[in-house]
């Protein structure tokens, strides 16, 4: 199984990021606009549309307050599984830093995969310090 692991710095609060996080059904909007175009929940799942045209349907699996931390599962289409979870983390009163895990199969998807989640963290970096 593939595993892929990204990290990065962020001028904004843990508070000012975990809310824009947590709004799972607004994160065309507030997390990551252009990146996703468009979000509709649908009970405890999310169908996202991300900006080179494809169309996912996410499982929100957890949505944990105490630790920052969000979860979802995606399959279909060339993946069989498809497991992430991103997590903020205070490094001080105006920055933090955000850990985005995600595991899948098969193995090959892990370069298509991980240049969409590197393409992610630069769209939310951009909406989170504007």
């Amino acid at each position: 199984m593939a595993s892929i692991h990204r990290e990065m710095q962020v001028a904004a609060s843990a508070e000012k990021i975990w809310d824009a996080v947590r709004d799972v059904g607004e994160i065309h909007r507030r997390l990551v606009p252009g990146f996703v175009t468009d979000c509709r929940l649908e009970g405890n799942a999310r169908t996202v549309t991300f900006g080179n045209g494809i169309v996912a349907r996410e499982v929100i699996v957890d949505l944990d307050d105490a630790v920052r931390r969000l979860v979802w599962s995606a399959s279909g289409g060339r993946l069989s599984h498809h497991n992430a979870s991103l997590q903020v983390f205070a490094e001080d009163a105006t920055h933090s830093r955000i850990v985005w895990i995600a595991d899948l199969l098969p193995d090959e998807m892990a370069g298509p995969i991980g240049t969409m989640i590197d393409e992610g963290m630069k769209a939310m970096k951009r909406a989170l310090e504007s």
